[in-house]
């Protein structure tokens, strides 16, 4: 199941209707929200996760930073540590704030929410998408037979990388090392 999947069904939904509730939207509205930010945290996490050591910290953030509560408790995405929380997480996998303020604008464009409001979201979907991450690497390396390190952890990096959904995750590795080259 894709992280995008698992916020929209997660609990029958909770996720999108505790973020709709807080911001005054629909679930439509919020589930469309999520829908355009994820990709682009994804491929954040990939950029991150394929540099030197990225990997290693991607596996240890998700392992000991307890995002999969809230998965388990919705209600807590609106809590000033789990800002603070999808803070932290968006520096390490948007870089800066400019880059999170581009990401809002563009979310609002798409979308047709204001962007103070997606501004406002984006630290809450980091935090549940970190959330769901760590749920679905849990259970692929529980799921992983014996002596197979990091389960299906590939599997959960090819769907960030696979940024345009052809099976390949080749363009996506390339679109990251031209990004890099660039700077």
């Amino acid at each position: 199941m894709d992280l995008l999947s698992m916020l929209l069904n997660q609990g029958g939904g909770q996720a999108v209707q505790q973020l709709a509730t807080n911001f005054g939207l629909d679930q439509n509205q919020a589930a469309s929200a999520l829908s355009s930010l994820l990709p682009v945290l994804g491929q954040g996490l990939a950029r991150n996760a394929s540099s030197q050591g990225g990997l290693e910290s991607l596996l240890g953030a998700l392992a000991g930073g307890g995002h999969q509560r809230y998965l388990e408790d919705p209600s807590l995405i609106g809590r000033e540590e789990t800002i603070l929380d999808g803070n932290g997480i968006l520096s390490h996998i948007l870089g800066s704030k400019d880059v999170s303020r581009q990401v809002a604008l563009q979310t609002s464009e798409k979308t047709g929410i204001a962007v103070d409001v997606v501004k406002k979201m984006l630290p809450m979907v980091a935090a549940l998408a970190m959330g769901a991450l760590s749920r679905q690497t849990a259970n692929a390396q529980s799921a992983a037979p014996a002596g197979m390190p990091g389960g299906g952890l590939s599997d959960l990096l090819g769907q960030f990388l696979d940024s345009n959904r052809d099976g390949s995750v080749a363009d996506g590795l390339l679109g990251i090392a031209a990004r890099l080259f660039q700077k």
